[in-house]
């Protein structure tokens, strides 16, 4: 069979699934070949099926030949590598001229190519996913409208979460696991910068989740967040420069920051130390750690406040739920870091279960002031997962790159250059399309 365009995505992970689905049905449609290379063959097929218009291809991403075969054959590249590895696929691109999507942040050395990608005439679409993604694009929406009414925006907060259904909320920490599990062990490592009232404030990692600052969403109720890497440099990129307050967060439930303060202070995220686990249990484990580290004292405290504190109550729960007492489960590797031996745990612990569902809301609160009056709007969208497999972490993360792919080979996105979707001729289309996969904002103006 002849096809007309070739797609070409990189790594067939938790959240390319429903990716996956939505190229496969764009492909039959318009008779492109789908290409899905990983270098877990049997997950590949797993998802693609068999189909004529699709293939499974097995790679080593850091084999340049066979990276730079499937490139030059491709007429567009998706990304869903871990970031590191964006860059060598990033430079196949440039050298076949093709273009590229990923979900990931704009790293530095990407930047350096910017110039190249214009002169080819190319666009390379990155932070095309969740958050970074849709964030962007709602956002950018929101604040092209207020300006176009004249409105001054003085204060932005956003803020994003991957969370678990409600129905499906059935443990202490009120969290499941629905995208890269070491993504959730070291959230909050590169610290936070951010402005409040005209203040820049930067807060390390021994601080992210010292924050009790909530929000409200309906029919969900309270919601805790922290403050996400770098809100400062949007700042310039949103041309919101006299803004007095600008923030991105990370959203979860109360109690799991109250609980994940503790594991943070406890030093369970370090990856720095390998220590041998050969036979240990997940309790064993913890009970060497709290002695190695001194805490054992700390611990003894929180067991004997859990029957007179609620705080306490929670987080003995919580580190019972994560095997403190579970001397059945033992540690499969020989060695590990306290980081490697938690990721473990989350995976064994805090995984969605066959049929469970997540859950993904991302709400904006902007103030702006037209004739020195002062205006609010809110802007939230809640997404529920089918199941574990087609989770809402995929479908956000997924749909937006596959909806620019498809606008790009249909000649309906002409953007050329380094991008990230601030800019209408890319939110548009692309919001138009997630709302016709119920992946659409309630605005609340007040």
């Amino acid at each position: 069979m002849k096809f007309s365009k070739t797609i070409l995505l990189f790594g067939a992970g938790k959240s390319a699934t429903v990716l996956i689905d939505y190229l496969k049905k764009k492909s039959a449609i318009h008779q492109w070949l789908f290409i899905v290379a990983d270098n877990n063959l049997a997950v590949v097929q797993s998802k693609l099926g068999e189909h004529p218009n699709v293939k499974a291809v097995q790679i080593n991403i850091e084999n340049a030949s066979e990276r730079k075969k499937l490139v030059e054959e491709a007429d567009i590249v998706i990304s869903m590598m871990p970031p590191l590895l964006h860059y060598l696929i990033a430079v196949d691109c440039l050298e076949f001229s093709k273009n590229l999507l990923t979900a990931s942040y704009t790293d530095s050395k990407i930047k350096e190519l910017s110039a190249e990608i214009e002169r080819k005439g190319l666009l390379f679409l990155c932070e095309m996913g969740l958050d970074p993604g849709i964030d962007h694009m709602s956002a950018m929406k929101l604040i092209h409208e207020i300006e176009a009414k004249n409105g001054k925006i003085i204060s932005f907060k956003s803020h994003c979460g991957g969370l678990v259904a409600p129905e499906n909320d059935d443990n202490p920490w009120h969290y499941k696991i629905s995208w890269n599990p070491r993504n959730v062990v070291l959230a909050g490592k590169a610290g936070a910068i951010f402005k409040l009232n005209d203040q820049t404030y930067e807060k390390p990692y021994s601080e992210i989740f010292d924050s009790n600052e909530q929000v409200q969403l309906h029919g969900l109720g309270t919601l805790s967040y922290y403050p996400n890497r770098d809100s400062i440099s949007y700042i310039n990129l949103y041309q919101l420069k006299d803004i007095q307050t600008f923030i991105r967060t990370t959203l979860r439930y109360p109690s799991f920051i109250s609980g994940w303060r503790k594991i943070v202070d406890w030093n369970l995220t370090d990856e720095t130390i390998q220590y041998p686990t050969v036979g240990l249990s997940i309790a064993d484990f913890f009970n060497q750690h709290f002695n190695r580290n001194n805490l054992v004292e700390e611990v003894e405290q929180i067991k004997a406040n859990a029957t007179i504190h609620a705080d306490a109550s929670i987080l003995l729960k919580q580190l019972q739920f994560l095997g403190l007492e579970d001397h059945q489960t033992i540690l499969p590797m020989s060695e590990g870091s306290t980081a490697d031996i938690l990721q473990y745990i989350l995976e064994q612990k805090l995984a969605l279960k066959p049929g469970e569902k997540d859950m993904v809301v991302m709400l904006h609160e902007l103030e702006y002031l037209i004739d020195n009056k002062l205006h609010r709007v809110e802007s939230s969208l809640i997404t529920i997962g089918t199941d574990e497999q087609r989770t809402a972490m995929a479908k956000t993360v997924g749909l937006p790159l596959g909806i620019a792919a498809v606008l790009i080979l249909e000649g309906k996105l002409n953007v050329k250059g380094l991008h990230i979707p601030i800019n209408a001729a890319i939110y548009e289309p692309v919001l138009a399309e997630l709302a016709n996969e119920s992946i659409e904002f309630t605005e609340i103006h007040y």
